[in-house]
Formats: structure tokens, C-alpha cells, sequence
């Protein structure tokens, strides 16, 4: 209880320095996830004994949570290629399309109800475990590729990335072993709540960190190379879809062939000499009843 009674006190710590600092403008998503947490704090802390108002409150907080959650990697996704914009035409429809795969598979997995789970306990379970992966895969990216990216270990988003990712793989873990039966719902909860709690003192402390320029890493030209192409591929339009760019991708890849072919076509060989043509004749007279 004193480790869920203090998440609301860091957490509204932490939306403090963020609109002193003026970094709620960079980052609402996570500025409003701050927020949202407090306020669902406020309205579940009071109805703990009451299980039923308790389970449809707490289960709709996590709901929003989960869908904040997966917002919050999009704003961390925009703030990491802000200089490349290619990339991030690309990455804005393939997120908003895997959301909406997300979230049409928590539905499906809810409308079956095939291990006897209550169905929005089960839908947001799922959804929540998808939000939780690619969380704990975007720290593992940051980690892996900022130097390629330019991004700093102490970027506030790369520290918001951090805590997320934490607290995500945590529960991944716990989740997994509680599978296998290796711990049980005590100690659960108690570890779940420790590494959130380890993650709002990341966000706090990254709260108070000077802004920092993006680092000058020698790994940018493949970075831009990756620009480049991409923009050379995208449609010169503001249509959101992938489909012109991939149609674009097979247009050129068309006209390449096209005038590769051509170029073949036009291509002048030497005639061949009277001895290769005399081997040529002596080797395809040998037919299916010529003798060796």
C-alpha cells in the first residue's frame, strides 16, 4: 500500500517540473499519462473495499493506460527522428496501423473468451502485454542504434524510454513466471510495483536534467542514406498511406528492368569466328540417335 500511495506524489512531482520546464509542450502524451495516473489514483484509492465500483474503475484506468502507453511511444518515436523526415512519414501510418491491429486483436481474444476470464479483464490484459513488448523493444532500440540516430542517454525522451522500458520488461518477466507457476500474486504485485515506482524516479530525475543537443556521431551518413532513400521512394503528396510509396517503389523498379532490357537489346556482340561455328554444328549434330 505505501508503494502504491506514493506513485501519485512522484508522479505529480514529476508533471511539475515539466511544465516549469516547458517540456509539456514536447511531450503531452506523457504530460497528460502523468496527469491521467493521478487522477485515476484519486478515484480508486477511496474504493479499494468496494470490489465491484473498485474493478470496473481500475480495469478502465488500465485501458486508458494502455492506450496512452502506445501514444507515448509514437511521441517518443517523433522526438527521436525529428531531423529525418522521411522516417517519420514512414513510422506515423505503420504505428497507427499497429495500434488498430493491437487493439482488433484484443477484441478478438475478448469476444472468444476461451480461458474463462472475464472479457474486458482479458481484452485489456492483451492489449496491455502488446503496449508492454513494444515498450521494452523501443528501449532496446534506442539503446542499440542511438548512436546512429544521435540521440543522447540523456535526451528526456531516451529517459522516458528508459523508465518504460524497465517497467515493461519487469512485468514481462513476472508475467512469464507466474505462467510457470515460479511466483506467486504477493510477490508479483510487490516486484511490479517496485520497478514502476523505479521508473517514475527515472522519469523525475531525467525531469531535472538540462537539455542536451543531439549528439554528432560519425554513423549519421548511413542515417541520412536511409533519408535519402526514403524520400527518392515517398510520393511527392500529403496522402498518409503506405500504398502510393510502395507503388512508387515497383514503378521504379519497372523502369529499371525496362531499360536495363533495352540496354541488352542494343547491345552489338562479335561474330563468332568459322572454327567456334564449325564446334558449335559438330556438337549440336550429336541429337538422341547419334552414336558417341
Amino acid at each position: 500500500m505505501y508503494l502504491w500511495f506514493i506513485q501519485p506524489i512522484l508522479q505529480s512531482v514529476v508533471a511539475v517540473v515539466l511544465w516549469r520546464r516547458k517540456l509539456h509542450k514536447q511531450f503531452p502524451v506523457f504530460f497528460a499519462f502523468l496527469l491521467v495516473q493521478v487522477l485515476i489514483f484519486s478515484v480508486t484509492y477511496p474504493i479499494y473495499e468496494d470490489y465491484k465500483w473498485y474493478f470496473w474503475l481500475f480495469w478502465g484506468g488500465e485501458a486508458i493506460n494502455a492506450v496512452l502507453g502506445f501514444k507515448i511511444i509514437h511521441e517518443i518515436f517523433l522526438d527521436v527522428f525529428n531531423p529525418y523526415h522521411a522516417l517519420k512519414d514512414l513510422g506515423t501510418p505503420v504505428f497507427k496501423w499497429a495500434g488498430f491491429v493491437m487493439l482488433l486483436v484484443s477484441v478478438v481474444v475478448a469476444t472468444s473468451n476461451s480461458f474463462g476470464q472475464d472479457p474486458l479483464v482479458h481484452a485489456v490484459t492483451t492489449l496491455e502485454r502488446s503496449v508492454r513488448l513494444v515498450q521494452f523493444g523501443l528501449i532496446l532500440f534506442l539503446i542499440l542504434f542511438s548512436r546512429f540516430l544521435g540521440v543522447s542517454r540523456r535526451q528526456t525522451s531516451f529517459g522516458i524510454a528508459l523508465g518504460f522500458g524497465i517497467s515493461a520488461g519487469s512485468q514481462l518477466m513476472l508475467l512469464a513466471m507466474k505462467t510457470g507457476g515460479l511466483v506467486g500474486r504477493v510477490n508479483f504485485n510487490l516486484i511490479d510495483m517496485i520497478s514502476y515506482n523505479l521508473a517514475i524516479l527515472i522519469w523525475l530525475a531525467y525531469s531535472f536534467l538540462p537539455t542536451v543537443a543531439r549528439e554528432t556521431a560519425v554513423n549519421h551518413l548511413q542515417t541520412q542514406r536511409w533519408e535519402q532513400g526514403l524520400a527518392e521512394l515517398q510520393p511527392t503528396g500529403t496522402n498518409d498511406s503506405l500504398i502510393p510509396m510502395f507503388e512508387g517503389m515497383v514503378e521504379r523498379a519497372f523502369s529499371r528492368s525496362s531499360t536495363l532490357e533495352a540496354a541488352e537489346n542494343h547491345l552489338t556482340f562479335p561474330r563468332p569466328t568459322e572454327s567456334v561455328r564449325a564446334k558449335s554444328v559438330a556438337v549440336g549434330s550429336k541429337g538422341p540417335g547419334s552414336v558417341a
